[in-house]
């Protein structure tokens, strides 16, 4: 029996992005998204700490906006963990984050698509390049790179991920 996949969606902007929208790029934006995957009863996210999880709803941003449903994995769950480990120490490494490059919706993305061969919806992965293709966003760039997460990454170790996921 296969394992339920979800991706969290988060609005950074709490709303505010639908009014500021059309001064930013010409038209309302439904969202600033953040994104996590949710698997094996924890929810999986990337960051300028590197590769992180918690409960289902226990990040910082309480409750997503949406729940999407990506499908089942047979991945097992040790699979999982090795994969996370492995991508925690180069790929999806803390100091690899770039918010509009390289970041959680990117991590989402490729982990659902190991899990599911699902990626997460497009129009999530469009926006950075929809905002940089603007004179508005190419001009706001450089502060909102400043915006980037800072931390130390934390790589999974086998001890790590065991007690993160609670295996």
């Amino acid at each position: 029996m296969g394992h339920k996949v979800q991706v969290y969606i988060y609005d950074l902007s709490q709303g505010l992005a639908r009014s500021l929208g059309p001064a930013i790029i010409g038209r309302p934006l439904d969202g600033i998204w953040h994104t996590s995957v949710v698997v094996y009863g924890r929810e999986y996210y990337f960051g300028g700490a590197g590769i992180e999880s918690c409960s289902p709803g226990g990040t910082m941003l309480g409750q997503p906006l949406k729940v999407e449903e990506l499908g089942d994995t047979e991945i097992p769950p040790e699979v999982f963990n090795e994969y996370l480990m492995t991508h925690s120490q180069d790929r999806f490494k803390g100091d690899k984050y770039d918010l509009m490059r390289h970041n959680c919706n990117i991590f989402s993305s490729e982990t659902a698509m190991f899990l599911t061969g699902n990626g997460i919806p497009q129009y999530i992965l469009d926006l950075p390049n929809e905002v940089l293709s603007t004179p508005l966003g190419q001009m706001l760039a450089p502060m909102l790179q400043q915006l980037t997460p800072q931390g130390e990454s934390i790589p999974f170790t086998m001890g790590n991920a065991l007690e993160r996921t609670g295996w």
